[in-house]
Order: C-alpha cells, then structure tokens, then sequence
C-alpha cells in the first residue's frame, strides 16, 4: 500500500500572486478566504449509453475579488455504478494548453470506467479559454493562426524576421484584445479551479490522472493543496523547472523528436509496408526525409486543400505530430510518398493529402488559449539577437526540426499581466501518493525531462519507465505492463517499491 511521509508544511493556501507593475497594492489570491462552491446541475450529454453528464461551474475571473466577476467553466462526468466499490472521484487532466477535459472523458471515460471498475466517478472540465467554458479572443489573422505559424518555424534559409514580425504582432493583438479573461489564462488559475471544482462535488480529496501539460497542472495541484490529495498519476511529465516552464518544454522537443524518429525509420523500412516502404533500411529513412523537406523549401507541391502548399515546414510539423502516435505512421509515410512523386505539382489527383491538423487555421479562440497560458505562466528570456544564435545552432544539432523548438514566440513581446505570479516551485515535501508514467521515446515530453519531474518531487514520486515511443502512456500505446500498474495504484495505493520499467 502507499506509504505517506510526513511534513511540518502543507501548503493549505495558494502562493501568493506577484503583482507586476501595479500602482496600488492588491490583495493576493492566497490571502482570500475562499468563497463557497455552489452545488452543479448536471444534466444527460454525450454519447447515448455512456451514462455521461455535464454542468457548469461558476468560478471567479480573479481570485484576488472572488465576489468580482464570474465565469463559468464546462464540467463532466461518468458516475459510478457500484456505490459499495466507489473510493471517490478521479480527475482527468488534459494536455494542452487547449485540451479539453470534456472532450478526453468522452473519449477515454468508458475504459477507464472499465479498468477501475467502478471505484471512481470520473470528472473533467474544459479549463477557463477551452471548449465549453468562458473563451478569450486576441483576434488574431487568420494566418497567424495556421500550425505552422503558431509554431515558430524558421525560414527555409533559417533566417527568422518572419517570426520576429508575426510573435510581435501577435503579442500585441492580444494585449489589444484579449482583456482580462486572456490575463487570467494561467497554470496556477487552472490549480484553483481544480480545487473550486472539489468542493463544488462535495469530495474532501481528489485522485488526479493528468497527462502531457496536464501532469504538470496535477503536480501543482498537489503541490499546493497536499492535503486535497488521494491518488495522482501524472502520465508524459515534462521539466518542472519553475525558471523556465513552457519555453524548457518547447526546447524539449528537438531531443523528443531525435529520440522519437528512429521508430518511424524502423517502421518505414519494414519489408511488410508494402507501397509507403520509404527505404530498405531504417538509416536511410532520416536523409531521405531530410533531402525532401530540403527540395520542399526551394519547391512546395500542392495538396488536395486548395490554396495548401507542402513546403519543408508542412512536411516537418506533419512529423512532429506523427511522432506523438505510431497510429499516424502510415499517413505520414503516404505523404512523404506523395510529395515525391513528380506528377504532384501538376495532377490534382496525385497530390499530397493533409492531415486536418495542417488544411487551416485554428480558431481565434484556440490560437488564444494555445499562447495566453505560456505566455502568462512565466516570462520568456532572450533578446531577438539571442533567438538568432540559438536557432542557428538547433538546426544544427537537431535538423530534425530545423530550428523551431529553439525559435522566438510570442511570449518573448508580451505583455504580462498585473496579476503575474511566479510559478511553484515542485518539491518533496508532501504526501507519498504521486505515480510518475514516461514513455523512454516520447517526442514531446522526452524522458530526460520527465526525470527532472521524479527528482524535484522525491520520495513523493515512483517512476514507471514504458520502453515504447510515442506521447501519452496510460490505456493509450497497448503496454499491458504499465496500464496494469497504474491501474493496480489507482485501485488499491499500490506503488512499486522503487523505480521501474516496463518491456
């Protein structure tokens, strides 16, 4: 069973805000008492059968006025159908920023149901700026908003005026128009709402699963109210360092795709791929792809989506989105087949098809949530000149993304909120109830930075190793070893003894 250390600290309160710029004090948020979480109506929603209800939940816009202005936040649930094996309600946190919980129960809801058998109520919302809940606008253009743009990709020469002109525009749309919704944007608000949403049930504790961004939120949940805490399992955890947050997170990805791609090669060199074989052999794979996305910045094909050209940078964001799932190999492989073909550029029928991710833009509302959170968590460092030398050199080390994940954002121009706070540091100080579950190649959340997560949280945390590729562990890549020991721990407290790992 779990074993609980104890602590002369639990950190029962919120930490205090650090009020930037402001001409008169302000109250912290940790200071005010919280103000009562009203019951939900819940109502029948989502697939016929599955048993699913939503409500929505009232939360304040800023907890330093919990009085002051409202906004609602979209909640669901599956509740148990075994009252005598019911323990309590398990939070599902999804990955993002921009996930939304709603969608992930709908999704994942009937087999964790099913693999707990009961013991839980499974709860999640769409956190504030997501889905149903209150959204923020920057009102953005809409090619700003395409994935390729909203991820920093440097021009095909690496030069990045481009998106030093775009992230300045873009900072400056949503100080513009974001207002005090896009402010109020941030990881520790997503924490608070979490436990407004606790009280709200009516639940004395919570057993969190929080996965890729949302290991993060459940691990400053559980930094900040120990005390609330039952079972956490925090699945795909990237580097906690509280200097840095999101911007570690995206320099990660250059390493998480280097660790990651040998899996495709191995894939797209397999005799049995029959047409989308890339190569004979898996080290010819990776030259293969860099050669075309090469060709591809000096000569874009079209696609099927009018007006969509596959350019190098196309064709690398479609990988980084292949790499998070081995599902999505053959679609990427038939888009590396596509655009080498020669009749591409002038037989409609032969061109490259996209993946939806990369036919459009998002909307306005998800480009906002997608910046406003990194953005406000932590303010970015380096000046333009320092962009410049580190992309150069990431392109270098890692062509793989061609010097993205080292590029300027948004974030490096914005305006940071009155109600900025620092981020909270994760420590080992609290309750021994934290599951840690890591794919060894993950192409987002590497494993080297996941064990930045198992050392800042101590002997709180057990780490399970899956030796597997891929983003997103727990009932989602078919490893038998690790879903069977997260849920052995969510049934019973049952942690290994030690870290381990999973064939």
């Amino acid at each position: 069973m779990t074993t609980y250390r104890c602590t002369t600290t639990l950190l029962a309160a919120l930490s205090t805000a650090v009020v930037v710029g402001a001409l008169l004090p302000m109250t912290p948020a940790s200071a005010v008492s919280p103000s009562p979480a009203a019951p939900l109506d819940w109502t029948a929603c989502g697939p016929e059968g599955q048993g699913q209800e939503c409500a929505k939940l009232t939360v304040p816009l800023d907890y330093r006025d919990p009085a002051g202005e409202q906004i609602a936040l979209a909640v669901t649930r599956i509740r148990s159908t075994r009252p005598e094996a019911r323990r309590g309600t398990l939070m599902m946190i999804p990955g993002g920023p921009g996930g939304s919980g709603v969608e992930r129960l709908t999704q994942k809801g009937p087999r964790l149901a099913q693999e707990t058998g009961g013991a839980y109520d499974l709860v999640a919302f769409d956190p504030r700026g997501v889905g149903g809940s209150t959204r923020a606008n920057c009102r953005l253009d809409a090619a700003d908003r395409l994935m390729v743009t909203l991820r920093s990709w440097p021009a095909a020469d690496g030069r990045v005026d481009e998106n030093i002109a775009r992230s300045r525009r873009t900072a400056e749309a949503c100080a513009r128009n974001g207002g005090a919704i896009l402010d109020s944007l941030t990881t520790a608000n997503q924490v608070r709402d979490l436990d407004r949403l606790r009280r709200a049930l009516g639940e004395r504790r919570l057993s969190a699963w929080g996965t890729s961004y949302g290991a993060y939120v459940a691990a400053q949940y559980a930094q900040k109210f120990p005390h609330r805490t039952d079972r956490i399992v925090l699945d795909s955890s990237a580097d906690p360092d509280p200097k840095r947050v999101a911007q570690g997170w995206m320099r990660d990805m250059a390493k998480g795709a280097e660790d990651r791609f040998p899996d495709f090669a191995a894939w797209a060199a397999h005799a049995d791929r029959g047409g989308l074989r890339l190569a004979e052999r898996p080290e010819d794979v990776r030259p293969l792809f860099l050669a075309l996305a090469a060709r591809l910045d000096r000569e874009p094909v079209p696609s099927t989506t009018p007006g969509v050209a596959v350019d190098g940078n196309v064709l690398r964001q479609a990988l980084q989105n292949a790499l998070y799932s081995d599902g999505a190999f053959s679609s990427m492989a038939r888009l590396i087949k596509a655009a080498q073909d020669p009749a591409a550029g002038t037989d409609p029928t032969r061109r490259p098809v996209l993946p939806p991710a990369l036919t459009g833009p998002l909307g306005d509302e998800d480009a906002a949530i997608t910046v406003g959170v990194i953005c406000n968590d932590v303010r970015w460092t380096g000046t333009v000149a320092d962009y410049r030398t580190a992309v150069a050199a990431d392109r270098t080390a890692h062509p793989l993304t061609a010097g993205m994940p080292a590029n300027i954002t948004p974030c490096t121009f914005w305006k940071t909120p009155a109600s900025a706070e620092e981020p909270t540091r994760l420590t080992s100080d609290g309750p021994s109830d934290i599951l840690m579950i890591q794919n060894r190649r993950d192409p987002a959340t590497p494993h080297s930075s996941g064990l930045k997560m198992r050392a800042a949280l101590g002997d709180r945390a057990r780490l399970v190793t899956v030796e597997r590729g891929g983003h997103g562990v727990y009932l989602g890549n078919g490893n038998a070893c690790g879903d069977a020991t997260v849920t052995r721990f969510l049934l019973t407290g049952e942690r290994p003894e030690r870290d381990t790992t999973c064939p």
